[in-house]
């Protein structure tokens, strides 16, 4: 489903600042050459991430759902020059292709990649996360959002894709699917957690934002 018309998406695209090259090419490829392309981030989406993690300055950044590294590459662009991002999936067939692109943007330094069950990772990574961006299995959703939401800097951000899951989320309980079950639990959870505050972007297919009190 599409929440803009594609003439105003365009729009909105060509107000917006450009994208590196590398992220333009990463783009093609994954368009060109990889299963489930809708899932990349894309142009609009992608500049928002960058923005809101230039705005943060943030040390630590988790990015639960690699798939080709797009997000994690825009979210990249605001870590302070010694900060780290630890991006992870269990999809190793795409490991090597986003291993090159992290070092065609030069962060390979900063960008840690995982390939393995987030569940499993997440409570080794140690600090304190400033920007958690969560794109992965749906129903898990809600069990990402309390492995994290308690090692978050006050004013820290998770960010959660897909939230509008292509207007399905407005379907009666017993037509949705447990992807759809996921996605609507997970809202009503941080709709109801006193120890962030939301709010839901219709951009692309949703973002909620939860900001850390």
């Amino acid at each position: 489903m599409h929440f803009l018309s594609p003439e105003l998406e365009h729009y909105a695209e060509l107000n917006t600042a450009p994208e590196p090259e590398y992220l333009r090419e990463l783009a093609h490829e994954t368009r060109t050459t990889v299963d489930m392309p809708v899932m990349l981030s894309g142009h609009l989406q992608g500049r928002f991430l960058s923005m809101i993690s230039k705005l943060l300055a943030p040390r630590l950044i988790l990015d639960i759902g690699t798939f080709t590294g797009y997000s994690a590459l825009c979210m990249a662009e605001g870590l302070t020059p010694e900060g780290v991002l630890h991006t992870i999936d269990i999809k190793t067939p795409l490991a090597s292709l986003v291993d090159r692109y992290v070092r065609k943007s030069g962060f390979q330094r900063n960008i840690h990649q995982h390939v393995a069950p987030a569940m499993d990772v997440i409570p080794r990574i140690e600090g304190t996360f400033d920007l958690v961006f969560i794109d992965a299995d749906k129903q898990n959703y809600c069990n990402y959002f309390d492995l994290v939401v308690d090692r978050m800097r006050p004013g820290g951000l998770i960010i959660a894709d897909n939230v509008l899951w292509s207007g399905k989320v407005l379907a009666p309980d017993e037509e949705q699917d447990g992807e759809t079950r996921g996605l609507a639990k997970y809202a009503q959870k941080v709709k109801d957690d006193p120890r962030v505050e939301n709010l839901l972007l219709p951009l692309r297919d949703g973002l909620l934002v939860s900001r850390r009190k």
